[in-house]
């Protein structure tokens, strides 16, 4: 008798712990604008913004021992593993990087590299604008669940990623 009673308990526990688990998984909110959506029978997912087009098709040349690509002052990054830009920058990953001239090379999709303090972050911008202070752009990891608590300005914008190297 007391090892049914022993087995029912023991039963009862782990149904309540599942369950917990699941209530907690199904009480995630996930907006309507997020899910993908079908369009003439294909699943089209949300767009979002993507990167400049910095490289031109013409400007890459490929050949049988190597690659070139016309870029006025590339340079090259290393990346500190933070993980709030995985999947796209990632362990081992380095880029291509160019110098902006002027607030209007950086737009919204561009993961660009900004000083913060004694830190140099790599987001990606996700709105620019203006406000008595002049020009600014809002940055987010895209791992990150929330923005960047700062607006950046054009002098803190180092570089700007043209290329991911894996």
């Amino acid at each position: 008798m007391i090892k049914k009673f022993l087995i029912a308990t023991m039963a009862f526990l782990l149904g309540a712990v599942v369950s917990m688990a699941f209530v907690g998984l199904t009480a995630v909110e996930i907006p309507a604008a997020d899910f993908p959506s079908f369009e003439n029978g294909v699943l089209k997912a949300k767009e979002r913004a993507s990167p400049h087009d910095w490289i031109k098709e013409q400007d890459i040349k490929m050949y049988n021992d190597g690659v070139t690509i016309n870029l006025e002052n590339p340079q090259w990054a290393v990346f500190a593993d933070t993980n709030s830009m995985d999947p796209i920058i990632d362990a081992g990953a380095h880029a291509i990087e160019i110098i902006p001239k002027t607030p209007d090379d950086v737009h919204v999709g561009d993961i660009v590299s900004y000083q913060s303090g004694s830190s140099t972050i790599i987001h990606r911008v996700i709105k620019t604008g203006e406000d008595s202070k002049g020009w600014y752009a809002e940055f987010k990891g895209d791992n990150n669940p929330v923005k960047d608590p700062e607006k950046v300005r054009f002098k803190d914008i180092k570089r700007i990623v043209v290329a991911v190297i894996y």
